[in-house]
C-alpha cells in the first residue's frame, strides 16, 4: 500500500472517518512473521518502551497488528536523527500514554526496520499512520506542529469508535521512558547512513556503508547495512510475482535470476529466494557462476548469520560448489 503523502502535510485521505478504516488494502505483512525462538534483526531486538508505547521490529510486528481487530494502533516511523522529528515523537510518546488505552503507538525505527518500511511502502520519515482492524490509514508525513497532534489523534480515535472498536490497548510494561536504548547506543559513525535509510535514500546509504567499510572492512554492522540498501535499492517499486515468472521462464538468463532471489528475499521469502540461486549455481560455470555465488553470500548478509535458513542455505551452497 503506498502512501501519498507530502512531507510536512497531513495526508490527503479524504477525511478521517470510518470510511478511511473499511477500505481495500488490509495489511499483509505474513512475509516478516518470524518464528518466536528466530533471532531478532541486528540493532532491533524486540523491547517495550513503557506505558501505551512500543517498539517494533519485524520479531514482533505481526503479533502487535493483531491488537488493531480490538483496538486502534498508531504507527510511527522514524529516524533518531531525522530533522526536527525528537520533539514530536516525544510528543506522540506523551500523547499515547495519556490517552490510556485508546490507542497504542507502535514505533518503528526506519534505518533499523527497513523490510517494515520497504513492505508499506513509506516514503520518507517522519511518518504516521493509523491501523484498524488490519486496515491502514495515512495521517502525515513531516514535523506537524505540536497543537495539532493532538486533534488529529482524536480524530483519528472517534473514527475508531465509529467503526464499532471501542476496545482498549493494554499497558505494554515497564515504566515510560523518553529514549529507546537504540537512541542511547546509537554510534555516530553510522549516523549518515542510517539517515540514509531512514530516508528511503538506499543508494546513498549503500555509498555511505562503502565508506565505513573503506576505513575497516570487517565492520559488520556496515556490511549488513550495505547489503540491506543495496537489495532496497534493487527492489524499491519491484512486482515480485512478475519478476519470478520472468525468472523461471528465462532459467539461462542470470541477471533474471539475481533479480528473482532479490524479490523473493525483500519479500520474505528468503529460504525460496536462497534456493533458487543454489539450483542455479548447480548448473552453471565459469563466470555466471561466480555471480550467482558472489549475489548469494551478499544476500545472506541481508540476515543474521545465525538465521537457521541462512545456515542451512551455507550448507547446500557448500554442497553445490564441491
Amino acid at each position: 500500500m503506498r502512501t501519498s503523502c507530502q512531507a510536512g502535510r497531513l495526508c490527503k485521505t479524504g477525511g478521517m472517518s470510518a470510511a478511511n478504516f473499511s477500505r481495500p488494502g488490509a495489511i499483509d505483512l505474513s512475509s516478516l512473521k518470524k518464528k518466536a525462538e528466530a533471532p531478532s534483526p541486528a540493532g532491533g531486538r524486540p523491547k517495550t518502551t513503557g506505558g501505551y508505547v512500543v517498539d517494533l521490529t519485524e520479531a514482533n510486528f505481526d503479533q502487535i497488528m493483531q491488537g488493531s481487530l480490538q483496538h486502534l494502533i498508531v504507527l510511527e516511523f522514524y529516524s533518531p536523527r531525522a530533522q526536527g522529528s525528537e520533539q514530536q515523537s516525544a510528543e506522540l510518546q506523551r500523547l499515547a500514554n495519556a490517552a490510556e488505552g485508546r490507542y497504542l503507538l507502535g514505533r518503528v525505527n526506519a534505518a533499523e526496520q527497513p523490510r517494515i518500511v520497504q513492505a508499506l511502502q513509506v516514503q520518507g520519515v517522519p511518518f504516521v499512520a493509523a491501523v484498524l482492524q488490519g486496515q491502514l490509514a495515512p495521517l502525515f508525513q513531516g514535523v506537524q506542529p505540536t497543537e495539532q497532534l493532538a486533534a488529529v489523534l482524536d480524530q483519528v480515535v472517534q473514527a475508531a469508535v465509529a467503526s464499532g472498536i471501542t476496545g482498549r490497548a493494554e499497558p505494554v510494561g515497564g515504566a515510560v521512558t523518553d529514549q529507546t536504548d537504540d537512541d542511547e547506543q546509537a554510534d555516530p559513525r553510522y549516523a549518515a547512513a542510517d539517515e540514509a535509510m531512514g530516508e528511503g535514500d538506499f543508494a546513498r546509504a549503500e555509498a555511505e556503508f562503502d565508506k565505513l567499510l573503506a576505513a575497516d572492512m570487517n565492520d559488520a554492522h556496515a556490511k549488513a547495512g550495505k547489503a540491506q540498501a543495496g537489495l532496497l535499492a534493487r527492489t524499491t517499486g519491484v512486482d515480485v510475482a512478475a519478476v519470478v515468472a520472468a525468472a523461471q521462464a528465462n532459467p539461462a538468463d542470470v541477471d533474471a535470476q539475481l533479480a528473482a532471489a532479490d524479490a523473493l528475499v525483500v519479500s520474505g521469502r528468503a529460504e525460496e529466494g536462497f534456493t533458487l540461486l543454489i539450483e542455479r549455481i548447480k548448473v552453471t560455470a565459469g563466470d555466471d557462476r561466480g555471480t550467482l555465488r558472489a549475489h548469494l553470500l551478499a544476500l545472506f548478509e541481508t540476515s543474521e548469520a545465525a538465521d537457521p535458513v541462512v545456515l542451512r542455505a551455507r550448507r547446500s551452497l557448500m554442497s553445490a560448489l564441491y
